[in-house]
């Protein structure tokens, strides 16, 4: 995977990774809420006993079918917000690469001054 550092910087759009990061963690704090605040409903919900007349099977099955679409879209939103997630880290990735080839590439110039520094002043301490 040999791409140049400026390349790799270049590919990232860096204003779009800063204007999602708030919106991504907005998302995830509204997702962990929900998700916690339904725990506790369903708690309660499950602890009802079973319904003893053919209305109230009835009620229960429609809160059972709101609840599983429910569930539904916040599984859809999950995978939504797990996919930008992932796309996000992706463009990480490629930038620290490049940024460790720029590194090296700083480290290897910073290498060959001082050694031709070295060499300037043997040479002139031999004269």
């Amino acid at each position: 995977m040999a791409i140049s550092w400026l390349t790799a910087l270049k590919a990232v759009p860096w204003s779009d990774v800063i204007e999602a990061t708030p919106v991504l963690v907005k998302g995830a704090r509204k997702l962990f809420k929900r998700s916690q605040d339904e725990a506790a409903e369903q708690e309660t919900a499950s602890s009802t006993e079973r319904p003893q007349t053919l209305g109230e099977a009835l009620d229960r099955l429609q809160r059972l079918e709101a609840e599983l679409a429910q569930l539904s879209r916040q599984q859809a939103d999950s995978a939504a917000l797990l996919q930008s997630l992932a796309e996000q880290n992706a463009r990480l990735v490629v930038a620290i690469e490049g940024l460790r080839l720029r590194a090296k590439l700083l480290l290897g110039g910073c290498a060959a001054l001082g050694g031709g520094l070295i060499a300037l002043l043997v040479w002139q301490l031999g004269r």
